[in-house]
């Protein structure tokens, strides 16, 4: 009996389905990654405030007058999509006239390639939302730091945030939203 478990283990087709059983393992630990299920990466970043390079401006009373404080232009609700996500976000436009997307209280699973789109698309419930946000315009906005806690994302200088309505937390392995909050107009 021994003699023959080990002529079978030693057959050429035997040793080539274990080979490839075992690529195919390591290649789906790699693309799925569900140990990050199980890890959480909490980032916590205050709201950019005004920069000041120089005295601060008198006011008629010639008492320094305060920096301007950053606006709210824009903001809303995460819904869930892929992985149950919940918090707020705020398109903010800082006193130096440049923008930052602002997520704050975000709870979200972590995932492969995990990433803060701004988009055109318009935020739907359920299934019928999963994978609208890279159909139009988007501009991604880096890699999400963290799946939980509060977080800011510099847009670029060339984009004009008027003509954005939505903010996904988007895996672009997958293609999916795992959650996506639709942008309104304060």
């Amino acid at each position: 009996m021994r003699r023959g478990r080990k002529a079978f283990l030693t057959r050429p087709w035997i040793i080539t389905v274990l080979v490839v059983a075992v690529a195919g393992v390591g290649f789906g630990l790699y693309w799925f990654q569900p140990w990050k299920l199980w890890q959480d990466e909490t980032v916590q970043e205050a709201l950019p405030g005004a920069v000041v390079t120089s005295a601060p401006p008198t006011g008629p009373s010639g008492k320094p007058s305060p920096p301007p404080a950053p606006r709210t232009l824009a903001s809303g609700e995460l819904i869930s999509h892929e992985h149950a996500t919940s918090g707020s976000v705020r398109l903010v436009e800082l006193a130096d006239g440049s923008h930052v997307v602002r997520l704050e209280n975000l709870d979200t699973s972590n995932g492969p390639d995990l990433r803060v789109l701004l988009t055109d698309a318009p935020v739907q419930e359920g299934r019928a939302g999963w994978h609208v946000f890279d159909d139009g315009e988007y501009v991604s906005l880096g890699k999400l730091k963290g799946n939980k806690g509060s977080q800011n994302y510099v847009l670029p200088d060339d984009v004009d945030p008027a003509g954005y309505t939505s903010v996904s937390i988007w895996c672009d392995r997958f293609d999916v939203s795992f959650g996506a909050a639709e942008l309104g107009r304060v």
